[in-house]
């Protein structure tokens, strides 16, 4: 089955004309960014470097949006 989506995906994008490809390649990659999952180490080096550099917030304040259904 996957292989019939990059079949159709593939047919889609070869009907594009080519000077909007470079946009095309843009909304993919950002969409694969949007929906994958960043490894373990690299979601830690994140909250690391978010904690060195101050910007947190107290755990009282994280479930606040979350009351308000």
């Amino acid at each position: 089955m996957p292989s019939t989506y990059r079949y159709r995906v593939a047919e889609e994008i070869d009907k594009i004309p080519l000077e909007y490809l470079p946009s095309v390649l843009q909304m993919v990659r950002a969409f694969r960014e949007s929906v994958t999952f960043k490894s373990a180490e690299a979601s830690f080096r994140q909250g690391w470097r978010e904690a060195l550099d101050g910007d947190t917030y107290p755990a009282s304040e994280l479930w606040t949006d979350l009351d308000a259904e």
